[in-house]
């Protein structure tokens, strides 16, 4: 599909529009017709036509496109017509590169991270999410993806009605060397703030004899779309559930922390355990639908974040991702 448009200097600016895999839709990959097209370019000239192809397809990818650093891609992002979003209660490490943008999730190169849709973990979420690749790994490093309609409609039933009715509750104990201390996660070191902040979330907090910090929230399992109406899978129990460790992390752990001091977990809503089982069937649903190709330098890929969820794949080498979101949303959740 060719789409173009006359700019204001009386020239042509054609986009090469395509999917990027034979038999699907994610991503859609989006080129210039002419070398020398700046990414900013096409969010001021094209910016209804991508909000449009992105309800339908869910991610696309931006390649053969000028960006010139940080600040371009920053310029980009921007330019869909909402502020870029600070990083609050996040789950994983990341460092902020500009206001508004960040390190992709700053684990060991060869641990992957599982698929997920970013802070489906809450209650309030980014609607849109931006990946630039600055650098490209040596090896691996790539942003899977997938569709989280059709996640949603490939769960059993009987597992997806089970989530909905209960909810999901999250747990997490910070610090102590396990996992992100609390300060960075609320971005601040002051209590009064991190407690302000859970009763506006809906968050239970508890502040632990050590000085640590415990919370309890229970979300979302499905969510529906704001603008297509597309139920959509929605949670993140696989990936903060301890069957997510490695066997013999998750037995180190266990044999001197009880279940609740473990850094994260998931519940059913209830409060009851979810079966691995049931995750391991979650997981294979997650696996066959994953979407993945080689970064390029210079690569943007933009996703709804309700509509697709990333991953991240081990890799060597040197390698810098960075991240920007934008426009919260929320849905109202009663479990």
């Amino acid at each position: 599909m060719i789409t173009s448009i006359a700019s204001a200097a009386n020239a042509t600016v054609a986009l090469h529009i395509e999917p990027l895999s034979p038999g699907g839709l994610l991503p859609l990959l989006i080129r210039p017709e002419i070398p020398g097209v700046a990414l900013q370019d096409v969010v001021t000239r094209f910016g209804e036509l991508l909000q449009q192809r992105l309800l339908e397809c869910g991610g696309l990818l931006f390649r053969d496109f000028v960006v010139d650093g940080i600040t371009q891609f920053k310029d980009f992002a921007a330019g869909f017509g909402h502020p870029l979003l600070s990083y609050e209660f996040g789950s994983t490490p990341r460092t902020r590169v500009d206001a508004g943008i960040y390190t992709s999730t700053e684990y060991p190169p060869h641990q992957a991270i599982p698929l997920h849709n970013e802070q489906a973990y809450t209650r309030e979420w980014p609607l849109k999410i931006w990946f630039y690749s600055a650098l490209v790994a040596e090896r691996g490093g790539e942003t899977p993806i997938a569709d989280s309609r059709e996640i949603y409609r490939r769960i059993d039933p009987a597992i997806r009605r089970r989530f909905e009715k209960h909810g999901l509750m999250y747990v997490r104990n910070y610090g102590n060397g396990l996992d992100v201390p609390w300060n960075q996660v609320f971005n601040s070191d002051d209590p009064a703030v991190v407690e302000r902040y859970c009763r506006e979330h809906a968050i239970d907090c508890e502040w632990l004899a050590d000085g640590e910090l415990r919370t309890r929230q229970i979300c979302q399992a499905t969510a529906r779309h704001p603008i297509t109406g597309e139920w959509v899978w929605f949670n993140q129990a696989h990936l903060f559930h301890v069957s997510n460790l490695e066997a013999d992390v998750r037995e180190a752990l266990l044999a001197v922390l009880e279940a609740e001091e473990l850094p994260r977990n998931a519940y059913y809503g209830d409060g009851s355990p979810i079966e691995d089982s049931v995750l391991a069937e979650i997981r294979a649903v997650l696996d066959e639908l994953t979407v993945s190709f080689p970064w390029q330098t210079g690569d943007v890929m933009m996703l709804d974040n309700m509509l697709a969820a990333h991953a991240r794949a081990p890799f060597r080498g040197p390698r810098k991702v960075v991240v920007a979101m934008a426009e919260p949303y929320s849905q109202t959740f009663s479990a």
